[in-house]
């Protein structure tokens, strides 16, 4: 297969492709950051680039036109006329039949994301997996020439009372050498629930480390923890590097299942997030990757099933079963996990379908299980996750809000970084509005060059609601255009849209407008998770909650009136709404510290009634319902009262 040169501007990124590959395949196996919210299935239109042509020495390479595929039906009717006349293309559609130079406009490049590492302060009882041991052995001798295993083992049991252990081959594989060197005197680390000899180092040595990770569709938040004392000693987070084979689960299901090393490909590319996690944390303290003992992942069940290289093909189809649901215990060198290779790897349960291992982390972090008040708790995401219930009974379900909440779909939408818009205002007599935008602490008007690259999840919520409370937008959702302001007009095909930043405040220069179809995507979004938390209230046999909990980053920057504003949950007193942060990373660190939160957690896993929303005879009813603002029939007092 013949390859060709590309190279990515302004990055400077090159690299070989074969022939009739894409430029955004070529893109994502250079690791030169994409938008593509839909992996490339080209529906999302944010995968804009612009092909660059001529001779470039500085390069050492010619890029022609009859260097790239032409303009393909679909980038015609996605593409608008002024783009298309500047020459952008979308890098999904684009095959490569020769040397190419690319430029990635700014707006199409993956923005380091805000993610969100803390979660609420929380009280763990610390009881680790591992314990460590000090034990001197007497040496050989002609007299007694006992192998060094046993030896060990005598010595252990001796010194512990522990009877039955054994020593993982890795271990045993650098045994003889780190007692001699030690002089027989050696710190013993044991994975107590299986009775194994996870690592023996020469001298007293008693710090023990371990790691949390919070593996989200989009970003990942992982803890360096002291398992002895449970002190935080590093916290760090990145973006999911599989963001560029699709922002949402089902379209990294199809290229799993699609593709003859789909999901090798998917697994490594996880695995290298991890380990690099592992790398950064350890270094911070002056350790290294293998120092660490023991790990717990919690997920999403698609992340799940991609993290460790399982099937994911029949998680995306009815009936929605996973390959194992239950907690798992593997070893880190069988999962290219770079951590000690003798430790072990804990996954947390999946509750059901697609009520993943990270909300089982938010059940044993917020444990309604323990409460007397009913909960409502809701983990905001690309995929939507709810639990209702208190000590008495729990429920869950989950509800495919799909990427606009975070930012996809949306005409201008972006992941929460720098230059994006996360809160906006708007005044109900003049109809101008006033936001602010993430690396600025002043407000539009008054900063009047914002910088503004588009919006993200939690200005998307603000924009919304202000635009219904303005009287922009009525309950249905339309953009009234019969009001009187240049910021309510038609685009180019006669859609009404609204203009919340002009060109000469942002930093892409052009306007960024929230249009009808921007609406509509969020409507959708906001009715799936009310219909969610509906049906557990009406499964419970209630018909409001005592608290809801809103968890997870977006849940943390969210405004919580907004969303109320917007009917994204059922009626609650402003006061008895919580945002507790990252609660699925607090999760994952407490079962990291606790290993009875474990054994809680596959039990009340088994316990939490799932129900399958989409299932139920009236649904489609509900979810119409459910789409008028704040809702068509549902009663919003705490909303007007305030």
């Amino acid at each position: 297969m013949e390859k060709y040169q590309i190279v990515f501007q302004p990055s400077g990124r090159r690299g070989e492709v074969e022939a009739g590959k894409t430029v955004l395949q070529a893109a994502q196996s250079l690791g030169v950051g994409i938008e593509a919210a839909c992996g490339g299935a080209m529906v999302c239109g944010k995968c804009k680039v612009i092909p660059e042509f001529g001779s470039f020495e500085k390069l050492g390479l010619t890029s022609e036109k009859a260097n790239i595929s032409p303009l393909s039906p679909v980038e015609e009717k996605i593409l608008t006329t002024e783009e298309l006349e500047k020459g952008v293309r979308l890098a999904c559609c684009i095959q490569i039949q020769g040397d190419l130079v690319v430029s990635v406009p700014k707006k199409s490049q993956s923005a380091k994301q805000v993610v969100l590492e803390a979660g609420s302060k929380r009280n763990i009882v610390i009881k680790p997996a591992v314990k460590s041991y000090f034990i001197r052995l007497t040496p050989p001798t002609l007299e007694d020439p006992t192998d060094d295993q046993q030896r060990l083992l005598t010595a252990f049991q001796k010194e512990t009372g522990i009877e039955g252990a054994i020593v993982d081959y890795k271990v045993l594989c650098g045994l003889s050498r780190t007692l001699r060197e030690s002089n027989w005197e050696v710190t013993v680390t044991l994975r107590e629930d299986k009775k194994e000899i996870v690592r023996v180092r020469g001298g007293d040595y008693s710090c023990k480390l371990g790691i949390a990770i919070d593996i989200g569709t989009t970003t990942l938040a992982a803890y360096l923890c002291d398992l002895d004392s449970g002190e935080l000693l590093q916290k760090a987070s990145r973006m999911n590097s599989q963001i560029g084979y699709g922002e949402d689960i089902l379209s990294r299901v199809s290229y799993a299942t699609g593709n003859e090393e789909g999901l090798q490909n998917l697994h490594n590319i996880i695995i290298n997030d991890i380990n690099e996690l592992a790398g950064e944390m350890t270094e911070a303290i002056g350790a290294k990757p293998e120092d660490v003992d023991e790990m717990v992942l919690v997920y999403n069940t698609v992340m799940h099933h991609l993290a460790l290289n399982l099937y994911p093909g029949y998680v995306g189809r009815s009936p929605f079963a996973p390959v194992a649901s239950h907690a798992l215990d593997i070893k880190a060198r069988d999962l290219g996990i770079k951590i000690n290779p003798a430790g072990w790897v804990h996954s947390l349960p999946i509750e059901a379908g697609f009520v993943g291992a990270d909300n089982m982390a938010v059940v044993i972090a917020e444990e309604p299980y323990n409460s007397d008040k009913i909960k409502l708790i809701i983990d905001i995401g690309t995929n939507g996750e709810i639990d209702l219930g208190n000590k008495e009974r729990l429920l869950c379900t989950s509800c495919a809000t799909g990427p606009a909440l975070e930012g996809a779909q949306i005409k201008y939408g972006m992941r929460a970084a720098p230059g994006a818009i996360e809160g906006v205002r708007i005044d109900k007599e003049t109809l101008e509005p006033s936001y602010k935008v993430i690396g600025n602490d002043t407000w539009y008007p008054e900063l009047e060059i914002t910088g503004a690259l588009g919006i993200c999840g939690s200005g998307i919520i603000d924009v919304f609601a202000a635009l219904y409370e303005a009287g922009i937008v009525g309950k249905s959702g339309r953009i009234n255009g019969k009001l009187n302001s240049p910021r309510i007009r038609k685009d180019e095909n006669g859609k009404w849209e609204y203009v919340l930043a002009y060109a000469k405040e942002t930093a892409i220069g052009q306007d960024i407008v929230v249009t009808q179809a921007d609406i509509r995507a969020i409507q959708l979004a906001k009715a799936a998770i009310y219909v969610g938390a509906e049906y557990l209230l009406n499964k419970y046999g209630i018909d409001h909650v005592d608290e809801v909990i809103l968890a997870g980053a977006f849940g943390s920057y969210i405004n919580k009136k907004s969303a109320l504003t917007m009917g994204m949950f059922p009626d609650c007193a402003l006061e008895n709404i919580h945002a507790v942060g990252n609660a699925a990373g607090d999760g994952a660190r407490i079962a990291l510290l606790n290993v009875d939160k474990r054994r809680e957690a596959d039990e009340i896993a088994r316990r939490v009634e799932f129900v399958e929303t989409a299932a139920e005879p009236d649904f489609q009813d509900r979810f119409m319902e459910a789409i008028a603002i704040p809702h068509a029939k549902a009663k919003f007092p705490h909303v007007n009262a305030e």
